[in-house]
């Protein structure tokens, strides 16, 4: 690993608008290159819109997909990646074959490097989920990619790092939900249309339970345990029928925060993650003083009535999304 400096981003995209979507990318990748970014990351599925997808049907599903990485969307991230001489990352649905999933895609000025697809799939019963762990290099780094839920699965954190990740991109769709913790659950719609009147009150409910509260129970963690760099990036604003409360950020491998955006719009934050911090982690130690020969237990499949499958904390609270 090298210095480099990581965008992470976070806007308001529009259910099925691509053209829109795209054009989001573009400005705030232009706004992260003017304040030295090497490169940008956007959200899960922040070019067709998330939420929404659990309202379509499968052909309706179908016709939103693409292929990757000759899909229109794919090749206009490239464009915009020649166009500002920076790699992006970048959600949306893929089609290949008869099979839709959650994917994750990374370009850079000299075309497309790498895709992952979610490998908890849950949004759509049509969804497909992927089977593999994405790991690569770019920039003298090495990368690695996880999508929302996949970060939950403390496993999939530490999968990504033995294969040799030291930052690992973590686009999501996630807080303002119903669930069964105490003080969770939906961010009223009002407060947001009504941000510019009254910004306390959103923000209340945005650094609450609901939102940040939630996410520092868990996410900093996922770094700190692994010695890695974290890039979250999540929407801000409306979804669908839901609130989303940004908090892009960049977590270093101690679990300390080094940028995050609290801007109740659009937004892009900007961090130097340097080399030095890995080795001296306590993950980095910890990787290295497993002992997989105690672990036996982590591979067996889990007994029938015990495997449920992706069950998030949302759907247990509101059985209308099951």
């Amino acid at each position: 690993m090298r210095d480099i400096k990581i965008g992470a981003a976070q806007f308001e995209a529009r259910d099925a608008d691509k053209a829109y979507n795209l054009a989001q990318i573009e400005a705030l990748t232009r706004q992260a290159v003017d304040q030295g970014a090497e490169i940008v990351s956007f959200h899960e599925c922040c070019i067709p819109g998330y939420t929404f997808l659990q309202t379509l049907s499968r052909n309706h599903l179908a016709e939103l997909a693409e292929p990757v990485p000759d899909g229109p969307s794919t090749k206009r991230l490239i464009e915009l990646s020649r166009e500002y001489n920076v790699p992006l990352m970048a959600g949306l649905v893929e089609i290949e074959g008869e099979n839709i999933y959650n994917t994750y895609v990374c370009v850079t000025p000299d075309g497309f490097l790498a895709k992952h697809r979610k490998l908890h799939a849950f949004i759509s019963k049509f969804m497909a989920s992927g089977d593999s762990y994405t790991t690569f290099n770019l920039l003298d780094c090495n990368m690695g990619i996880l999508i929302c839920y996949d970060n939950n699965i403390p496993e999939n954190v530490r999968m990504t790092a033995l294969m040799g990740a030291e930052i690992i991109f973590m686009p999501h769709v996630t807080c303002g939900l119903p669930s069964v913790m105490p003080g969770r659950g939906l961010i009223d719609r009002a407060l947001w249309e009504n941000r510019h009147q009254d910004p306390v009150s959103l923000r209340q409910e945005f650094s609450g339970p609901k939102g940040r509260g939630w996410l520092m129970r868990w996410l900093p963690t996922r770094a700190y345990e692994n010695g890695v760099y974290a890039v979250y990036t999540n929407p801000i604003g409306i979804d669908h029928d839901t609130v989303k409360n940004g908090n892009a950020m960049v977590i270093d491998p101690f679990g300390e925060i080094l940028v995050e955006s609290d801007a109740l719009e659009d937004d892009v934050v900007v961090a130097l993650c340097t080399p030095d911090k890995i080795p001296v982690s306590s993950g980095y130690r910890y990787l290295r003083a497993r002992r997989p020969e105690l672990y036996h237990k982590l591979v067996e499949p889990l007994p029938e009535e015990m495997d449920q499958g992706t069950n998030p904390g949302w759907q247990l609270a509101d059985p209308k999304k099951q």
